[in-house]
């Protein structure tokens, strides 16, 4: 019998970090702590520190996350080492980094994005088609697609920055807020580096929906937009108590036999489906509003 071949082990890839940098990665996010110990153990005289590509792209999505939440000298610093990940991941993707940082085309472009309701296992998302609009604009269209009725309150947080509406009564933690009627898709995506922020619905329940910039489109004279070009599954009730309290609904409206299917069918009136998705019944609605 022929020996097993030994797995070989992930390549690694030099990142360039900076000790600010290195000391912000360490001290202000919740990366894994076999990430963070190489980076401290890593000598200061030695400038790049090496990851393999799943590892870059696990530190670009906690530093995303941390955005939110860190003292702004931190944020400059994370901000410029997730553009360091971002232009290294588009290097072993084979992406043309030329191509990636031109400049956003003229004002009649359709931006084309992937919405996905973070921490829904099987995933729920949608892939939306919209010209350039404000993130207030962006909001009434996602509300749409996402099935919400929107009687909660909700933001944008783009690398860190809150947006929404500037009511007295919209104070969420006692968070400085941009309005998010005046600042448009084209500003979020002009740096031309991997676009991606997080839209949250209902503080309460805190439903986050991550949004990414798949591409930049000249517009089909045939077509109407904004339109929703696919997706998948129903989006949860509203106030059925965030994803986890979801999970819950769920396993109760599958089981006749537990112990609180009856009260979640008459608070849901009956059946639900969570595969239901009507492509047709979103775009009639857009094109209702648009």
């Amino acid at each position: 019998m022929p020996a097993k071949k030994r797995k070989q082990p992930d390549p690694k890839y030099p990142l360039k970090l900076t000790d600010k940098q290195r000391e912000s990665l360490v001290q202000a996010t919740r990366l894994a702590m076999g990430l963070k110990t190489r980076i401290k153990q890593t000598p200061k005289d030695q400038q790049f520190v090496e990851f393999t590509k799943k590892e870059l792209e696990k530190m670009g999505e906690e530093i995303y996350t941390s955005l939110a939440y860190v003292p702004p000298n931190d944020r400059k610093r994370l901000n410029a080492a997730l553009d360091d990940i971002d232009d290294l991941l588009d290097v072993l993707e084979g992406k043309d980094l030329i191509e990636k940082r031109q400049a956003v085309p003229k004002s009649d472009a359709i931006y084309q994005f992937k919405v996905i309701l973070k921490e829904s296992h099987p995933a729920i998302w949608r892939r939306i088609q919209v010209p350039d609009c404000t993130l207030g604009e962006l909001h009434e269209v996602l509300q749409v697609v996402m099935g919400w009725e929107d009687c909660h309150l909700h933001q944008f947080i783009v690398r860190g920055e809150y947006y929404g509406p500037l009511d007295p009564k919209d104070l969420h933690w006692g968070i400085e807020k941009g309005d998010e009627n005046k600042i448009s898709i084209s500003q979020v995506a002009k740096t031309g580096r991997k676009v991606r922020f997080i839209y949250e619905y209902d503080f309460v329940n805190s439903w986050q929906h991550e949004i990414l910039l798949e591409r930049i489109l000249e517009p089909e004279p045939s077509e109407t937009y904004p339109r929703c070009i696919e997706g998948e599954r129903a989006s949860p009730p509203e106030d059925v108590g965030g994803i986890w309290g979801y999970a819950e609904f769920l396993e109760a409206m599958a089981d006749p036999k537990h112990e609180n299917h009856d009260d979640q069918v008459e608070w849901i009136g009956g059946r639900f489906d969570p595969e239901k998705f009507s492509l047709d019944k979103v775009n009639r609605e857009l094109r209702q509003r648009y």
